[in-house]
């Protein structure tokens, strides 16, 4: 029973659309349950093994190791009879844990009464059987499969004399339980190797799921065409900006940006030309920016650059650099008539000022960088 754990526990579970696995998970389900009760199969006939050899020392009938292997191979078919026709996908718990461990648990019960002379490898079985199950169960289903075992064990051991034993008195009687010990050993042992493989699989499988999700968190703070901030994200920057500037008393500026006759660039030249420009332009910001600064899209063509501990003076230089960095930039890779420039309002935070107003003063200065003549700076 304890060989079929291989495939039991599968760290990356589902592959689900909505609530409902898909039919790539379906069918891997499907292959794994036929691993496992394969697995369970052929335990019970390593078992049926061991018992004929109690046989051949004359411990038990010859019949008892055949119809344990018989009625194990009768129950691993009837469970993946149940699986082929899709029976356990209709249950959250898809390998019926519980509903298997349950019956295995029975049948070694049942032949600890009908073999007590051997009852110790059937006791050893239902140690594998428990052990393989809680891998998988629930505390619930681990609460109900060891009731079910501890009833039919009380039921052996104070409703009956039986005399459950573990025989060695030939040498052949020696050997088989030696055999039935060391089999029984090698299984938990497996079981223990397969928990911390498990563990190890469910971690890498946590660090995957956590780089996942960082990397959504990411994209959700993104802009998908230039890969700058958006403007949520690059709101909430201001935000904490201006707090910590309020609570260190640092100076912090800020530019709206705008490029110059951009509509006319996408009439002229199309929107997928438009596109790498403005995905041009980002690379280039990021190129010429300090590690501290926080650039986002506010909208269509309009960026905001958040530059911590600057004043205006600094901020108005470093503004006057980017722009003439833009302006020299060799536009002809798009047309040999292309000319791209920036204009830009800059203003410095004042004493409880509210993002708001901080913006609007930003806002202004543009316009008015716009009015006279763009390719230009100005100041709030």
């Amino acid at each position: 029973m304890g060989t079929a754990a291989s495939s039991f526990v599968n760290p990356a579970e589902l592959d689900v659309v909505g609530s409902q696995p898909t039919a790539k998970a379906l069918a891997r389900r499907a292959m794994q349950r036929r691993q496992i009760l394969a697995m369970i199969a052929a335990s019970c006939i390593i078992d049926a093994g061991v018992l004929l050899l109690y046989a051949q020392a004359g411990t038990i009938s010859v019949s008892i190791g055949p119809a344990y292997a018989a009625c194990g191979l009768v129950m691993s078919a009837a469970f993946l009879i149940l699986s082929e026709l899709g029976f356990n996908d209709r249950f959250n718990d898809h390998y019926l844990v519980a509903p298997t461990s349950t019956a295995f648990m029975l049948l070694a019960v049942t032949f600890i009464y009908l073999a007590p002379e051997v009852g110790g490898l059937f006791l050893c079985t239902l140690f594998i059987i428990f052990s393989f199950s809680s891998l998988r169960s629930t505390p619930r289903q681990t609460i109900q499969i060891w009731t079910a075992m501890t009833i039919g064990l009380a039921a052996l051991y104070l409703l009956t004399d039986k005399p459950i034993s573990f025989p060695h008195d030939g040498p052949l009687e020696r050997f088989a339980s030696l055999l039935a010990l060391v089999l029984s050993i090698g299984r938990c042992m497996f079981l223990g190797i397969f928990s911390s493989s498990m563990k190890a699989s469910l971690y890498q499988s946590g660090l995957k799921l956590k780089e996942a999700y960082k990397r959504i968190e990411e994209l959700a703070e993104l802009d998908e065409l230039t890969g700058s901030y958006n403007r949520r994200c690059i709101m909430r920057m201001l935000d904490e900006e201006i707090a910590r500037a309020a609570r260190s008393g640092a100076p912090c500026s800020i530019a709206l940006i705008d490029l110059d006759w951009f509509k006319r660039i996408n009439d002229a030249f199309g929107h997928p030309t438009g596109d790498e420009v403005l995905r041009t332009f980002a690379i280039t910001m990021f190129a010429n920016l300090r590690n501290s600064d926080r650039f986002g899209r506010y909208g269509g063509e309009e960026f905001l650059l958040v530059l911590p501990d600057m004043d205006a003076d600094g901020a108005v230089r470093a503004l006057d650099r980017l722009r003439a960095i833009i302006s020299d930039l060799d536009w002809s890779a798009f047309s040999p008539s292309m000319k791209v420039t920036i204009s830009a309002g800059v203003a410095t935070l004042k004493p409880n000022e509210t993002p708001d107003t901080f913006l609007a003063r930003a806002d202004s200065a543009l316009y008015a960088a716009k009015a006279r003549g763009r390719n230009r700076i100005t100041r709030a």
